[in-house]
């Protein structure tokens, strides 16, 4: 697949991921597997997620090779009650998902093949490329999405 073929390949992933989660029904928002997150709290890791893939994005893009590439915890935040994953409105997440997306496809659209190899250092995994971020952050969505579904019983 062409690097640009795997832009609109991430614009997909979004799309798809925002069409599912603007058509959640309220009655099955909080609805989970046993031992799963709810198709609220997926929302919310989502657009944590991103802000953090934004960073990663331009991090890899901007700063000198070997840069550090923050990890997170995502159960903790997922846990903590100021985050509000359990109780708090997803509306405003999926508007800062789609603004967040639709910001870092603006960067991807004017990089080059050969900024796939822009690297730096992930402090849980190590080396990480510009290659590698797309990949990750075009499954991410469809992923979630699925975990969606499967919450809800779709």
């Amino acid at each position: 697949m062409t690097f640009d073929e795997r832009r609109r390949d991430y614009d997909a992933a979004t799309g798809e991921f925002l069409a599912l989660a603007n058509s959640v029904d309220d009655t099955l928002v909080d609805r989970h597997v046993e031992g799963g997150w709810s198709a609220r709290q997926v929302m919310h890791h989502m657009a944590d997620s991103e802000m953090q893939s934004a960073v990663r994005l331009r991090r890899l893009v901007a700063e000198a090779p070997g840069s550090s590439i923050q990890g997170y915890d995502e159960a903790a935040w997922a846990q903590n009650p100021a985050l509000g994953y359990q109780t708090s409105d997803w509306r405003p997440a999926l508007q800062l998902i789609a603004a967040v997306r639709s910001s870092s496809s603006a960067v991807l659209s004017r990089l080059t093949d050969a900024d796939l190899a822009r690297e730096g250092i992930h402090t849980e995994s190590g080396r990480y490329t510009l290659d590698q971020w797309l990949d990750i952050y075009t499954r991410h969505p469809r992923e979630h999405a699925a975990q969606m579904r499967e919450a809800m019983g779709l």
